[in-house]
């Protein structure tokens, strides 16, 4: 089926809604990529990565400040929530839980938080579960389980960007399940120098791209520890336009839309470099694709250009220069809100609009 460049939504930014806090040394380096969700009464509050000296990150929890006309506007910080004291989140020299994203699944009746544990071997993606936003349990890394057919263990891997559906579908097996995006990162030698790019038979493209996966809802309705076991891991989307021609990676969680499952994700252009935490020669910009509502591991449309790019001086200056990074959506009296980090350095907001036939 061809994929449509036709998806009728717009972003509009807004403006910063967090920036570091004067001599509060847990953001010395920045905040920024922030999570997001609604407490059990309703307020609305955002989970920002917190990033001390030395790159080391926190979770932390900011309620939302929306001003008269419904528009978010600033925060006010409640503490931190989730922060690097267990072993696979730290390594000799560095450490941190870095950008959240969470989930509201209904079928959970909990908060699903996905983040990078910045582990002694580098970035995994690791699961907590929570039913206040304040109080979060570990469930730990996650399990990729082993397909032989992609002749490769998927846990060997890097892995970062990673974010469940709110509701369950249907798994390509035929199962009810949690569908979960993440973005395997192929070059083995940032583990183990010498062992180089190892792609999964099938791949020709080591460049970092959109994968899903699968979790029975069965089993986790069982046993929540089995939320971290993830199967069924399939190729969904990779760079194809000019704004991400080095990479791309999913954003928020899959937000429901009339025509399908709305994903927006960032698209990477410029120059990585090699075992670089912060990089310097890089573009980060939003754009979006549509995923079909029955089976989510379609892609249906996709924007051949930005929604968003770096353009503001915020967005453009900051730890690591030019980046829009969008990581939440939130909807207020009936508005959608777009949370993304700006220049690594400070979270900004636009509209999410759609576009009238």
């Amino acid at each position: 089926m061809p994929v449509s460049t036709a998806i009728p939504y717009t972003l509009t930014r807004l403006g910063v809604v967090m920036a570091p806090e004067d001599g509060n040394p847990l953001e010395a380096e920045g905040v920024l990529n922030p999570a997001s969700g609604r407490d059990p009464d309703g307020v609305l509050y955002l989970l920002p990565r917190l990033v001390a000296a030395g790159n080391v990150s926190r979770v932390g929890l900011a309620r939302v400040v929306i001003d008269d006309d419904g528009v978010p506007v600033g925060v006010a910080r409640e503490g931190v929530v989730l922060e690097p004291d267990r072993a696979w989140e730290r390594g000799a020299a560095h450490g941190g839980v870095e950008d959240p994203r969470v989930t509201w699944v209904a079928a959970l009746g909990l908060h699903v938080m996905t983040y990078v544990a910045y582990g002694p071997l580098g970035p995994r993606t690791a699961l907590a579960v929570s039913d206040d936003l304040r109080s979060w349990r570990r469930l730990g890394p996650v399990f990729f389980e082993y397909d032989d057919g992609l002749d490769v263990d998927l846990n060997l891997y890097h892995n970062k960007d990673t974010v469940f559906f709110p509701t369950p579908v249907t798994s390509p097996s035929g199962v009810e399940s949690l569908a979960v995006l993440h973005r395997p990162m192929w070059d083995l030698g940032e583990i183990r120098p010498g062992q180089g790019v190892v792609l999964p038979r099938g791949v020709t493209d080591e460049r970092h791209s959109i994968w899903i996966s699968y979790v029975p809802l069965a089993a986790v309705l069982e046993d929540l520890r089995n939320l971290v076991r993830w199967t069924e891991h399939r190729f969904l989307a990779g760079p194809e336009y000019p704004f991400e021609e080095l990479k791309i990676g999913g954003g928020p969680a899959p937000l429901r839309v009339p025509e399908g499952w709305l994903l927006l994700h960032h698209g990477v252009t410029g120059v990585l470099a090699s075992g670089v935490a912060q990089q310097q020669r890089v573009n980060y910009a939003a754009g979006a694709l549509l995923l079909d509502a029955d089976d989510p591991s379609v892609v249906l449309a996709r924007t051949p250009e930005p929604l968003l790019a770096p353009e503001t001086d915020d967005e453009r200056s900051g730890i690591v220069p030019n980046v829009v990074f969008p990581t939440a959506i939130e909807e207020i009296g009936g508005a959608h809100y777009v949370f993304y980090g700006m220049a690594d350095s400070k979270i900004g907001v636009a509209r999410l609009d759609r576009i009238a036939p």
